[in-house]
């Protein structure tokens, strides 16, 4: 029988197999054994109480009994055939029936597929090249996406700056910056480039709330210049709403890109259009040089379908939404209260469905302006935090439909024991 082993033991095998230890998600020190409801374990049988989730998919919770008993009707039936299957078509339909721009959908494996995919189809379906992104905003790994999500210096808009190796300069040619929540920026930019195909743009970028109008405002601009306006819900899907932001903020886009909650925990996203936009995907429809070419080995699993039609079906159920919110509402309150107790300057940022702190005076409202004025009183939060068994990421907490009263008590005491570390720098 081997020896069980330490968290210590895990890291040190990861760290000869895995580069700088980790899957390149999350602190490579964790190793999470596993889950059950709003808690997770470590390998060392530490408990913690869970608001990474995931980083969001699981909103119901670690095994959640309905979904899994929806998974293991599936597994006996085929595990994946690279074929339709009913559950995905039923996906699809679910999806279309709530999202609002969406009148057909494509599934690929991860939201970063869906985010690159979304960007070929504006390109495909208008012409035009180029690509108007938000500083700071988040959508996967491709080139493009690269761009400018995390630059360690300010330039001046609208140039990119790669944050990746291995981007060639061809890809920030068609790449235009520009900062999030200004909209006379980005009317600068539409009247002075006639080759922008779509504006990509997080709802809620990372975590910082789109200004009122401002979502309506890049609506109304990308039809006076005839450009796709491209809203990336992988995080916002089936989180701010049943319907997404669409239905939150009542502004439809062209396009629109799902993941997380969709799969249940299991590997799926789609992207979303009119059917006249979605036509690219048809060869027989468009012709060969039209056509956008997209397929998966695992698009449209049947057991990642199962487990995201269970998921959403529970969320269809009356008083998710309001019990989700007023969660995330009390937990908002228990970090300002206890922060405030010490007087320490803090801005709880975002949305009560997905938010997190600030150690700052000012309002966050794009990159630029979402930083801490000591970024040591974020680490030492977040390390007193974990130290009181509160599992997050070091810029986000998820609540989640799972959390219990003692959940939620555990946390308060974690998040005092915290602002006292705070407050002792």
């Amino acid at each position: 029988m081997n020896r069980i082993q330490s968290m210590a033991d895990w890291v040190d095998r990861a760290r000869a197999v895995l580069p700088a230890a980790g899957f390149g998600n999350f602190d490579a020190s964790m190793v999470i054994a596993r889950g059950q409801g709003a808690s997770v374990w470590d390998e060392d049988g530490t408990r913690y109480v869970d608001y990474l989730i995931g980083s969001g998919p699981m909103l119901l919770g670690h095994g959640h009994p309905e979904v899994m008993e929806a998974v293991l009707e599936q597994l006996p039936l085929g595990m994946t055939f690279f074929a339709n299957n009913t559950k995905g078509i039923e996906l699809a339909e679910a999806i279309v029936a709530a999202v609002p721009c969406c009148e057909q959908v494509r599934f690929v494996t991860s939201g970063g597929e869906a985010d690159m995919y979304a960007l070929r189809l504006a390109r495909a379906y208008t012409g035009k090249p180029k690509i108007l992104k938000f500083e700071g905003g988040y959508h996967g790994m491709s080139a493009e996406a690269q761009m400018s999500l995390a630059p360690s210096r300010p330039v001046n808009f609208p140039t990119p700056v790669p944050d990746s190796a291995g981007i060639p300069q061809g890809v920030a040619d068609q790449m235009l910056i520009a900062p999030f929540n200004d909209l006379d920026a980005v009317a600068g930019l539409l009247a002075e480039h006639g080759d922008i195909a779509a504006i990509i743009v997080e709802p809620l970028q990372r975590i910082i709330p789109a200004k009122p109008g401002f979502l309506q405002g890049l609506r109304d601009l990308c039809d006076r210049y005839e450009v796709l306006l491209i809203f990336d819900e992988i995080v916002t899907g089936f989180r701010l709403a049943y319907g997404g932001a669409q239905e939150r903020f009542g502004v439809t886009p062209d396009i629109v890109t799902l993941g997380k909650i969709i799969g249940g925990g299991f590997p799926l996203a789609a992207l979303g259009a009119s059917a006249q936009i979605m036509a690219h995907f048809d060869k027989a429809a468009v012709g060969a040089e039209n056509w956008l070419m997209q397929l998966g080995t695992l698009s449209g699993n049947p057991v990642a379908a199962a487990a995201g039609l269970k998921t959403m079906e529970v969320l269809r159920r009356p008083g998710q939404y309001d019990t989700l919110r007023a969660t995330g509402q009390r937990l908002m309150d228990i970090m300002t209260d206890a922060l405030s107790a010490h007087g320490i300057l803090h801005r709880v940022t975002g949305d009560p469905t997905l938010f997190d702190i600030y150690f700052t005076a000012g309002d966050p409202v794009d990159y630029r302006s979402a930083r801490h004025d000591d970024p040591r009183r974020n680490e030492v939060w977040n390390a007193a935090l974990r130290s009181h068994g509160v599992f997050k990421s070091p810029g986000k907490v998820y609540p989640s439909l799972a959390l219990t009263e003692a959940d939620l008590a555990q946390t308060a005491e974690a998040v005092r024991q915290a602002a006292r570390a705070v407050a002792r720098l």
